[in-house]
């Protein structure tokens, strides 16, 4: 590509690129974890949930009474049913605080693209396990994310079927898929502020299709310019109980963050002609426009992204190095290899197995426009109640979080932080119930339930509404 970084690179920028390299920080946590820790979730209650090396298992992340996670405990959680040993599988937090996770590309370290599933109740610390929807004999690891309605939606690998399910019931419903252009493999969703889908096609590339879930239908939204995909290595893989099918994999894409400005960073794996591309969607105008290269021949792989607070989508590239995208450069910082997922003190976490880090960004401020807005409140609170707050954007601008394909750790939703004022100690009330699991809802109305938690200490506090690791303006509560 002509429009590479380096080579567009002035001298006081990469002045300026270097001073924010050397800005980030990158510290492990005091205490590691006890199982090690691969893919992590944020739970309502401020808590984060890791799948540990022995994947069956998996253990809680609390922060300590300041909120800090890099001094926080590790408590162990209930393993998952037996047999099903996940690896690469579709997943989400619900509005009802529960973690949903289905399929597999691997199940007890072996290639099976797995039907199995199950669901995490955190207040119980039970998993119950999940059927797969109707007529699905593989699942494996494939794209989904929740609506705003709050259905969790899967596309279902081998095919270009999709599947919805019911948080109420955990019933699914096969909904339609007429228009899809090729099937779901190895392609990412990106939620958009009007409820649809984009992907941006691995078999197909360089299309892009949006999915219009009340419609149930897709349609094109135009070619990316620049190819996203990789070629694929492969040829056929062998799944099923004896072995009796075949997989050809297309290849990879890199991960679709949606970002402050409203337009999305869709970004390219390992390109066959050098370095991996990225482009940019804009949905207000339905048009593409060719983004950055990525430095130094690297490419997004199949690897994360997540969304900071100060509006740079932090994308992790296949070298390890990640690189703060600032709405024009691929800024190369650290090397931090793992899962990233953004935390409620808007820094991120790194789980790579074998250790947890976390990853301060240089730039910790953030658009006043992109924080919740609280409305409503109640002024008084009493330990081990439930109360309603409302307000704006209590979901954030974005899901904040992507991969290459599977692996979903969206944190689009409400976390309630409250603040001693005499101790400054931090306490998390578990929220669920949200009235709406989109992003960017701007001036909506929304809501959600927060339980005080009845360890909180009394008195005259502050509390925040936290979304994607941006709080709002601080109320005064008291808490009995």
């Amino acid at each position: 590509m002509i429009n590479k970084l380096t080579l567009s690179l002035t001298l006081g920028a990469l002045i300026a690129l270097a001073k924010l390299s050397s800005a980030q920080t990158l510290t492990p946590l005091v205490h590691p974890p006890p199982g090690g820790a691969n893919i992590s979730f944020q739970l309502t209650d401020g808590t984060v949930m890791c799948q540990a090396n022995r994947e069956q298992d998996w253990w809680k992340l609390t922060p300590d009474n300041t909120g800090s996670y890099i001094n926080g405990t590790w408590t162990k959680l209930a393993s998952l049913q037996a047999g099903y040993v996940p690896d690469a599988f579709a997943s989400a937090v619900l509005a009802d605080g529960r973690l949903v996770i289905t399929g597999g590309e691997y199940n007890n370290g072996q290639f099976t693209l797995t039907n199995l599933g199950a669901v995490y109740d955190p207040i119980a610390n039970t998993w119950t396990p999940l059927p797969a929807p109707p007529g699905w004999d593989f699942i494996g690891d494939s794209p989904a994310l929740v609506l705003p309605d709050g259905r969790f939606v899967v596309g279902r690998k081998l095919d270009m079927q999709v599947a919805a399910l019911d948080p109420a019931t955990l019933t699914w419903t096969l909904l339609g898929n007429a228009g899809k252009s090729d099937f779901n493999a190895e392609e990412g969703w990106t939620l958009l502020p009007d409820g649809t889908i984009l992907t941006f096609d691995v078999q197909n590339a360089p299309n892009s299709e949006i999915y219009n879930p009340t419609t149930q239908t897709w349609s094109s939204a135009g070619s990316t310019i620049v190819d996203l995909h990789s070629p694929s290595s492969f040829g056929c893989l062998q799944y099923g109980p004896h072995g009796e099918f075949c997989y050809f994999p297309p290849g990879e894409v890199g991960p679709g963050i949606l970002l402050a400005d409203g337009r999305i960073l869709c970004t390219g794996s390992n390109s066959s002609a050098g370095p991996g591309h990225t482009a940019l969607y804009t949905p207000s105008t339905a048009t593409w426009a060719v983004g950055p290269d990525f430095p130094n021949g690297d490419n997004a792989g199949d690897d994360f992204a997540c969304l900071l607070p100060n509006g740079n989508a932090l994308v992790e590239g296949a070298s390890g190095r990640v690189y703060e995208f600032d709405g024009t450069h691929l800024n190369p910082t650290l090397t931090a290899p793992g899962a990233l997922m953004i935390l409620p003190t808007g820094q991120a976490l790194v789980t790579n197995g074998t250790s947890v880090k976390v990853y301060t960004p240089a730039k910790t401020t953030f658009q006043k426009r992109l924080a919740p807005k609280i409305k409503q409140f109640p002024a008084t609170v009493t330990r081990g109640s439930t109360y309603r707050i409302a307000g704006q954007q209590f979901n954030g601008i974005s899901q904040a979080a992507s991969f290459g394909d599977e692996f979903e750790t969206a944190t689009n939703y409400p976390l309630v932080r409250i603040t001693n004022n005499a101790t400054h100690h931090v306490f998390y009330a578990r929220t669920h119930g949200h009235s709406t699991m989109g992003v960017a809802t701007g001036r909506l109305k929304v809501s959600t339930n927060f339980d005080v938690p009845s360890a909180a200490e009394t008195g005259a506090s502050s509390l925040v509404v936290v979304a994607n690791g941006i709080p709002s303006q601080p109320v005064s509560i008291t808490v009995n």
